[in-house]
């Protein structure tokens, strides 16, 4: 029987998602090891999409196959009894076969939050990146409107992306400030490896007044990733969400899942 499943995690202390040869600690794995105790058998896991050592996420899906009978409340809780208090799954639930958490998703959803303040934090150094300069979010919300829609994002994706193809199309990119916070929504069909955290670099040289509003532009156009900003930190970017088609009915399609600032 299939099952999806939605995972939460602080990726402060992670190797990032997938699991790998050498001795690290990654997500995939204590993951993989929590439901094969549970399931009393090894229990491979298919995620929506990989995130880079330190990303955090509050809605990640996977999905795993077991004959185990166990009830929803069992798979989630006894899970969560194997794992660490920094990852957790959130919901368990039987899907049909052709339920596939990476090819069945429709788009994904990305957080990235900056604190903008003269002096870092102690408590939020690993859940926002730091920017000392003074930033202009209506600027930078300018400028972020240009990578709406389908584009080639080769200026945005790291030099070992495996994607087979650059090109990708940006639903939406919105951009919110409370005080010292400024944070950016965006969904998109897929993301390239680095991709957010390359046009977070670039959203805040621009919105710290290096670059003009219509540098970014220039950089989408020019489909090369030498003319981009610098990457980002990763301690500021959340995986926030996987749509899917609605006959799956996952429990996230049922109920908004809220998340920082909402």
């Amino acid at each position: 029987m299939r099952y999806a499943a939605c995972v939460e995690y602080d990726g402060t202390h992670f190797s990032g998602w997938q699991a790998q040869k050498h001795d690290v600690r990654t997500v995939q794995e204590v993951v993989e090891a929590a439901l094969g105790r549970v399931a009393d058998h090894p229990t491979p896991i298919v995620t929506a999409g990989r995130t880079d050592k330190s990303v955090h996420a509050t809605h990640q899906i996977i999905h795993f196959d077991s004959n185990s009978e166990r009830t929803d409340f069992a798979w989630c809780r006894g899970t969560n009894r194997f794992l660490d208090q920094d990852v957790r799954l959130r919901w368990v639930t039987p899907v049909e076969d052709k339920f596939h958490a990476r090819f069945s998703a429709l788009s994904r959803s990305y957080r990235f939050i900056i604190h903008n303040t003269p002096i870092k934090s102690a408590l939020y150094r690993n859940y926002a990146t730091h920017e000392k300069e003074p930033l202009n979010a209506a600027v930078m919300a300018e400028a972020a409107q240009v990578l709406l829609g389908e584009h080639d994002f080769s200026s945005f994706r790291a030099a070992g992306c495996q994607a087979n193809s650059p090109i990708r199309t940006m639903h939406k990119l919105d951009l919110s400030c409370q005080q010292e916070w400024i944070w950016f929504d965006l969904n998109a069909n897929a993301f390239l490896q680095h991709m957010v955290r390359n046009i977070a670099g670039c959203l805040m040289e621009i919105g710290s007044g290096r670059r003009s509003v219509d540098w970014l532009a220039e950089v989408l156009a020019q489909k090369d990733r030498t003319k981009a900003g610098i990457t980002a930190p990763p301690n500021g970017l959340y995986l926030a969400g996987v749509e899917y088609p609605q006959e799956f009915d996952l429990p996230s399609q049922r109920h908004n899942i809220a998340f920082w600032g909402e």
